[in-house]
């Protein structure tokens, strides 16, 4: 192929073990193509440039390949080399969001009546299958139902949900997911490597972040790079490229912020304007380094060592307290969805800086974040001693105030609990309260303490008690994907049977909760009203129907 193909086609995937991420798809169509239990029609759904017309052409060799039906397809013989070129006749591709229309399914439909011209199977991709108007949705139906035995349809789109029932339950669904930046910066960076161009790692770095989880978009961005480079990939010039702003700007506004300083907030927001930088383009960096920093704060080990702006996100991660960070990240992204709405962009970014400061907690010695020792190390230190020798802390993911007090009977177990952890560990407490997991996967990680966390993969003991939830495989793989993606990065968990040597998120919380509804009750109880109700009535307290307000 010419060395001047645009990259997203040279680079396209030929077989399975060359694409990048989509490794549960991967493993059921292999597993499916080996065992010879396949279905007549399959539905791909995810956003753009992940992958799904590019594992339809692959399972579409497979199928045809004229050494059989395998997962391992030769890519040279007739129909491999035809469909990688889009010659084979038995191929048919047709895109939905152009074709609509009940007539254009029905002429494709009375095609697939007859036998393949030269390969095993008539493969018939449609893209964008959401765009179909509702009869010819129907006109479907029925070949759906009564396929022929040489047909196999592989449907593709972004939008499942204008799918109706009806043909959604006669396929069998994959959901493809975006690729994490790591997976694309690592992609990239073996297509530089083979096409022998020079780059900076900042650069892929920019380039696959921008790309917003879509290889194909990631492709095209590195070819409009080298273009815009003349063939070397550097920083400042994607940088440029992509209209990304100046990482000081965004400094400024952080310690703008920090010193609770508004006249310097209002001068930088007028320099920005002055130079004609987009307020939203602004509010999305804010959010990344935000998000960046919060990661440094609470598990540097999350920004790789050859992460150029590595040292600057530990010092900053130093300057703010884990409430603040979170505070200002949700209030830049909620910012940028009403620029839309306010006055003009200037105002509504203005606003967005205000709103940051009139929600800022005061500054105070117990607020501020302890320093981090070293880059491996996260240690959670407390605002109040629970004994005379033991600390004890719980903040939730935006650094909320702490419980005052633990009575006795809680304090005993649960500090006890946590001396016992060794030092310089990451707290799995803490880090639950910046996951965003539910369901079956948030009790699974309530239930586990952490056993061990490396570069390598992260190892949770699993209480006795709970031991069932080892069985929820569906929950394992939620709580090892909602880890990939916060750490950015692929996640290794492993789920092991304790003894555990500390107390349980769990546990911690119930052991919270009683201990307030006992404080709820003894109140109750020696309320006057209460008393004399007693006294004089005759009533009796229910204690069940007590309910701390919360």
């Amino acid at each position: 192929m010419s060395s001047t193909s645009v990259l997203a086609r040279k680079w396209r995937p030929r077989n399975f073990s060359q694409l990048a991420g989509q490794e549960h798809v991967v493993r059921a169509l292999s597993n499916a193509l080996e065992q010879n239990r396949l279905h007549h029609a399959y539905l791909f759904t995810g956003t753009r440039g992940v992958g799904k017309t590019t594992i339809a052409r692959i399972f579409a060799k497979s199928l045809n390949c004229t050494t059989g039906i395998t997962a391992t397809p030769c890519g040279e013989c007739g129909p491999c080399t035809e469909i990688d070129s889009g010659r084979f006749v038995d191929l048919i591709e047709l895109d939905a969001a152009s074709n609509t229309q009940v007539d254009n399914m029905r002429e494709l439909l009375e095609s697939a009546l007859y036998a393949p011209s030269s390969g095993r199977f008539k493969v018939y991709i449609i893209d964008e299958v959401h765009m179909l108007s509702k009869s010819a949705f129907n006109a479907m139906l029925k070949t759906l139902e009564e396929p022929p035995e040489h047909v196999k349809f592989i449907l593709a789109t972004t939008d499942p949900q204008k799918i109706p029932v009806t043909v959604l339950s006669r396929c069998l669904q994959f959901n493809l997911k975006q690729l994490l930046p790591a997976l694309i910066a690592e992609y990239l960076t073996y297509v530089l490597d083979q096409e022998k161009i020079p780059f900076e790692l900042g650069a892929i770095t920019l380039i696959s972040r921008a790309a917003q989880g879509s290889m194909r978009d990631a492709l095209s961005l590195l070819d409009q790079a080298i273009a815009f480079s003349a063939r070397r990939v550097e920083e400042g010039v994607v940088s440029t490229m992509l209209g990304v702003v100046d990482q000081s700007y965004l400094i400024e506004l952080l310690e703008a912020l920090g010193e609770h300083n508004a006249v310097e907030l209002l001068d930088i927001s007028e320099n920005i304007s002055i130079r004609s930088i987009a307020f939203d383009t602004v509010l999305q960096e804010l959010a990344v380094l935000l998000h960046r920093v919060a990661l440094a704060q609470t598990v540097p080990q999350a920004i790789d060592e050859n992460e150029p702006e590595r040292d600057r996100l530990l010092r900053m991660a130093q300057a703010y307290t884990a409430e603040e960070l979170q505070l200002y990240y949700q209030i830049a992204i909620h910012g940028r969805d009403e620029l839309a709405l306010a006055p003009d962009e200037y105002a509504g970014f203005t606003m967005t800086m205000l709103r940051m400061l009139a929600f800022a907690p005061a500054k105070n010695v117990a607020q501020q974040t302890p320093p981090i020792a070293s880059p491996s190390v996260v240690v959670k230190q407390s605002e109040k001693d629970v004994t005379s020798d033991t600390e004890y802390s719980s903040a939730s993911s935006a650094g909320a105030a702490q419980i005052e007090t633990i009575p006795p009977d809680i304090s005993g177990s649960v500090a006890n609990s946590i001396e016992a952890a060794p030092k310089g560990t990451l707290d799995w407490e803490v880090l639950l309260d910046q996951l965003n997991i539910q369901g079956m996967a948030q009790q699974l990680a309530k239930n586990c303490t952490l056993e061990e966390f490396s570069d390598q993969q992260i190892i949770l003991c699993l209480s006795q008690e709970q031991k069932h939830l080892q069985a929820n495989k569906m929950a394992i793989k939620k709580l090892q994907a909602c880890l990939s993606e916060y750490f950015v990065k692929p996640v290794k968990l492993k789920i092991v049977l304790g003894g555990n040597k500390m107390a349980t998120p769990a546990v911690v919380e119930q052991q919270k909760k009683q201990y307030q509804q006992q404080q709820v009750s003894d109140a109750i109880a020696q309320d006057g009203f209460v008393h004399e109700a007693k006294v004089e009535l005759d009533a009796t307290l229910i204690a069940e129907s007590i309910k701390g307000v919360v």
